[in-house]
């Protein structure tokens, strides 16, 4: 391949990407792959010879971009999936390009990592010692490497070396968290060999938020039975509905008791950079360590989490291992990436990130934010205004939880409708919506993340889930 074959395919990727992203609006949101398209894909043979790039993106454009998840578009309103943001999307071919591993060394992408994260942590107002944080894969991984850090600490506490012994030998360790916490904290709990019989499910009120009261009883009763309690897990919005706990009398307890004190912000952390409901990330800086995402509400391309921590030496103490051939003397007090996590070779996510954020600024960020959390609470409005519908909770950042209520059906009937709406309006193609449980109700929820959703776009959502719910009722 010539420099000018890959500068001519290069060109015509450009084109097809942005064809593809300005015609998207105008696309069904979502459609089924027909079964000849999805076998082709299945059944694609190992091709014995190579074939030139532009066959290959004329493959791209014929049998890939067609059948999208549906999130780059305005009318996506499911599961917590962001529109890719353009500056992203451009960041990510140059880091391509590049290709380093971002373990450690004397690269632009380390210094330009350790830079990202710094910003990260000042869009949401968390406290950065140098070395505090890193990106991962999403925060699934960085929910691991914090509850890692937190039980190091634990077992270190309690004359145990962790790393050395595992955790044999340990009176149990044992978690908060509540019903809506996010299941990536019960993964890593069993895969770091807490248990998830371990994790305690702690009581929310009726909006969904960790109720401190409860918290402080299920502790007490646990050092009771002679157990070693160690961390809470905390919400800055939850999956289901967005809610945000309240983190200053959770932080005041994880004090007086030794807890570490994890906040799961994957979606919602980002919404303090929102003055209308900053308030209710009230002591979220107290935190020992937060999870967070830039691939959600930013809108960097996936993949992309990110881990920050108060105490650097508790990230680095639960992973560093550097073997005589990782060897670097000039690499600093700071060393390696790879002594704060469990990737030694790491992707240049850092670029996507800095081209994200530095595209729109803070204040561009802020006011897309602003955007999609006032539209929330207008879809709440218009919810609320409709007899067929219920609003099934506050809205507290931008995820709407509601259901029909179709006149006529006892709590079961209603509970089977509201689990087959989502499917059933996913596949009309003008809107895409989920479903969740929620206070032991099914539920339709709307998560809104894309700034240029309108106003026209939550009234097609709430025609589309009425359409939908008179073919399914008998």
């Amino acid at each position: 391949m010539t420099t000018e074959d890959f500068r001519s395919a290069a060109h015509a990727t450009a084109d097809l990407v942005s064809d593809y992203l300005a015609e998207l609006p105008a696309r069904p949101v979502w459609q089924p792959m027909g079964d000849e398209a999805r076998q082709a894909l299945l059944d694609a043979p190992l091709p014995a010879e190579g074939r030139p790039l532009g066959e290959l993106l004329a493959a791209v454009e014929r049998d890939v971009l067609p059948h999208p998840m549906g999130n780059g578009h305005p009318r996506f309103f499911g599961w917590v999936n962001s529109a890719p943001a353009p500056a992203g999307v451009l960041a990510a071919l140059a880091a391509a390009a590049m290709n380093p591993s971002s373990a450690g060394g004397d690269h632009a992408d380390v210094h330009l990592e350790r830079a990202v994260v710094r910003w990260i942590a000042e869009l949401v107002g968390f406290p950065h010692p140098a070395g505090g944080g890193l990106l991962t894969s999403g925060t699934s991984m960085a929910t691991i490497v914090c509850l890692a850090a937190a039980r190091n600490r634990a077992a270190r506490r309690a004359g145990h070396d962790v790393r050395a012994d595992g955790v044999a030998g340990l009176p149990p360790l044992v978690g908060y968290a509540t019903g809506e916490t996010h299941s990536c904290v019960r993964k890593a709990a069993e895969l770091l060999g807490l248990g998830s019989r371990h994790l305690r499910t702690v009581a929310t009120g009726p909006d969904g938020r960790l109720d401190p009261a409860e918290l402080r009883a299920a502790v007490e009763r646990d050092r009771a039975a002679g157990l070693l309690p160690f961390l809470v897990v905390a919400s800055a919005g939850t999956v289901g509905t967005g809610a945000v706990d309240e983190f200053d009398p959770i932080a005041d307890l994880c004090e007086e008791q030794g807890l570490w004190l994890h906040v799961d912000g994957a979606y919602g952390a980002f919404g303090r950079l929102d003055p209308a409901i900053a308030h209710r990330y009230a002591g979220l800086e107290r935190a020992d360590s937060l999870a967070l995402d830039p691939h959600k509400w930013l809108g960097v391309p996936v993949d992309c989490g990110c881990a920050l921590v108060r105490d650097t030496g508790e990230l680095r103490g639960t992973f560093s291992l550097v073997p005589s051939y990782l060897r670097d003397e000039a690499a600093g007090a700071l060393g390696w990436f790879s002594e704060y996590g469990t990737e030694q070779t790491r992707p240049f996510r850092a670029l996507k990130v800095w081209a994200t954020i530095a595209h729109r600024g803070r204040t561009g960020l802020a006011r897309d934010i602003a955007r999609c959390t006032a539209l929330a609470r207008r879809l709440g409005e218009l919810v609320e205004a409709d007899e067929e519908l219920e609003l099934l909770t506050e809205v507290q950042t931008s995820i709407v939880a509601f259901r029909h209520r179709a006149p006529g059906l006892d709590g079961a009937g209603l509970d089977t409708l509201n689990r087959a709406l989502p499917v059933a309006v996913q596949q009309r193609g003008r809107v895409f919506v989920t479903g969740a449980r929620f206070d032991g109700r099914e539920m339709l929820r709307a998560c809104l993340l894309n700034a240029t959703t309108t106003e026209e776009d939550l009234h097609l959502l709430l025609a589309e889930v009425k359409a939908a719910a008179r073919t399914l009722l008998p």
